[in-house]
């Protein structure tokens, strides 16, 4: 693996930083990660719910199935990941066919004994990336783990929470286009369709949002685990340090040329050059003469020097001989005498003195003063900055509004006149219709309906076929219906009855019947007329 071919800035990171590492790379390559996502697990929910469709009651194990195989899914997305860590980017369907090649070895765990484990995103990356032999990679995975458990296992809870709030929300979406005054009977019903006799539309709708939230969480869930992946080894690996020295070696491999130039061009000048005429006689000759000039300039000092009287021999010795020759010769001596002048070279460290506390007050108050003044000018400049777009936007609003003003004038302006004032229209008589359907139903309820019908009760006529009608039902299908039952349960319970014609009929009932108490829609005469018929003729009422 060259990871001198990484595209992301590896650097220790906190988990939390590493996690958003993960997601960024997720949504770096949308379309791919998703897409291969769908793409491995779209045949599977198809197949599974086709599968229950066909068993009749087995929604719940296809559910659990496609649940099962989601490292499987979690497979494609890491090698999307991977490859596009290293600049390889790939597409869904080349991740989806390379699933075949891709080796297996430590995956399947997941699909058995592991499949429970809260630290998969993290320990996936391990068998699947590295390639080792089954004791290498559980060593790997224990050091891998010895700093991440914790965060992975914070990760999959979060995510299972996301998806546990997104299926919420989808299914108490449903209930927003239910109008408020029938929102509690709303409730009731679809409790009452959950808890028994569920239709299998529905549970496939269920299965599909699991499955959509699941595709939303899922590659982010993936992400982030394998961006605690990589700072687990950037952190065990040095990563960051070794990509560093890679880089400065590619560096100095391509100034090598140049340096060694260089080093050839500068190695002549660092060599005194040397003369062929230079002969040692010539060098003696040069120092003696160097010598004598020395001496020369020593003899001048002397002669300028004045002498004190003091100091000559007359002075200190007085009339007395003296030798003064051996005397100069002892004096000489004497000072020559390395005790006389002894010399030492001696190192100590001593302490820097302590900064005066007014001059460093009175610094730091200047360095405040400066601070404190760029910081007001930079506040001045933003505040007239904001000021300046608060000032053009407010006479882009007057324009936008004189605007609107000068499109809408035939409409306002007349009622400003007086001339467009429109007197309201009286309210009409409120009829109400209120159903009283009647304790025994006649022998001969067609003919009654009718009758209620021509009076002007279309309700009380549509409550009585509704009436009689489930009466028929309970006769014919030896179903017990409790009073006050709901349209939805004798529904069910006309299902009971042998003939299709029977059940057909009572449906059109409680649908005219519904849409005429609930809706205000009342049927045409003819279409009451024709139900009436119909009824009367298949259930054998009098006339």
């Amino acid at each position: 693996m060259r990871i001198d071919q990484l595209n992301v800035a590896l650097r220790v990171r906190s988990s939390w930083e590493a996690m958003e590492l993960g997601m960024a790379l997720v949504r770096r390559q949308p379309r791919a990660a998703w897409g291969a996502w769908l793409l491995a697990s779209a045949p599977l929910f198809v197949l599974f719910n086709a599968l229950a469709w066909w068993h009749g009651d087995a929604f719940g194990w296809a559910w659990l199935l496609l649940w099962w195989c989601k490292p499987a899914f979690d497979r494609v997305v890491l090698y999307v990941l991977s490859r596009d860590v290293f600049g390889e980017p790939v597409t869904a369907w080349q991740a989806l066919r390379a699933q075949r090649l891709w080796g297996v070895s430590g995956f399947w765990g997941y699909l058995g004994w592991r499949r429970f484990s809260p630290v998969r995103n993290v320990c996936l990356p391990v068998n699947l990336l590295e390639g080792a032999d089954a004791p290498l990679r559980s060593l790997r995975r224990r050091a891998v783990l010895s700093a991440a458990a914790g965060p992975s296992m914070l990760l999959t809870l979060l995510c299972l929470g996301f998806e546990a709030v997104l299926v919420i929300g989808a299914l108490s979406a449903i209930f927003l286009f239910v109008p408020v005054e029938l929102l509690s009977d709303s409730w009731r019903a679809a409790w009452e369709l959950v808890r028994q006799d569920t239709p299998a539309w529905a549970k496939f709708g269920l299965n599909g949002v699991f499955w959509l939230v699941a595709s939303v969480i899922g590659p982010l869930h993936v992400g982030a685990g394998f961006g605690l992946y990589l700072n687990r080894r950037t952190q065990m690996e040095a990563w960051d340090v070794e990509i560093s020295f890679r880089r400065l070696r590619e560096r100095l491999q391509q100034a090598a040329p140049l340096l060694l130039l260089v080093l050839l061009f500068s190695l002549p000048g660092a060599y005194a050059p040397v003369h062929a005429q230079d002969t040692p006689q010539d060098v003696a000759d040069d120092a003696a003469a160097s010598a004598e000039e020395e001496e020369e300039a020593e003899a001048e000092e002397e002669t300028l020097s004045p002498i004190d009287p003091d100091d000559t021999p007359a002075g200190i010795f007085g009339d007395a001989p003296v030798d003064t020759a051996g005397f100069r010769q002892a004096v000489q001596r004497a000072y020559e005498d390395p005790l006389q002048s002894p010399t030492r070279e001696v190192t100590e460290w001593k302490t820097r003195e302590p900064e005066d506390e007014a001059e460093r007050k009175e610094r730091e108050r200047l360095k405040r003063e400066t601070d404190a003044g760029k910081s007001k000018e930079l506040v001045g400049s933003a505040a007239k900055m904001v000021a300046l777009a608060m000032e053009w936007g407010l006479w882009l609003l007057l324009g936008v509004l004189l605007l609107i003003l000068l499109l809408t004038a035939r409409r306002w302006l007349p009622w400003l006149r007086g001339s467009g004032r429109r007197k309201a229209a009286a309210p009409g008589a409120l009829i109400e219709d209120s159903i009283t359907p009647p304790e025994v139903v006649p022998p001969d309820v067609a003919t009654r309906a009718r009758q209620l019908w021509d009076r002007g009760l279309p309700r009380q006529a549509l409550a009585l076929l509704y009436r009689a009608s489930v009466g028929t039902v309970v006769d014919r299908s030896g179903v017990v219906v409790p009073p006050g039952a709901t349209e939805a349960q004798v529904l069910r319970a006309s299902r009971r009855m042998p003939d299709a014609r029977d059940r057909e009929l009572f449906g059109a009932i409680v649908r005219m019947w519904q849409y005429a108490a609930y809706g205000n829609r009342l049927p045409s005469r003819d279409a009451f007329q024709a139900l009436a018929d119909s009824l009367q003729a298949q259930y054998r009422w009098p006339a």
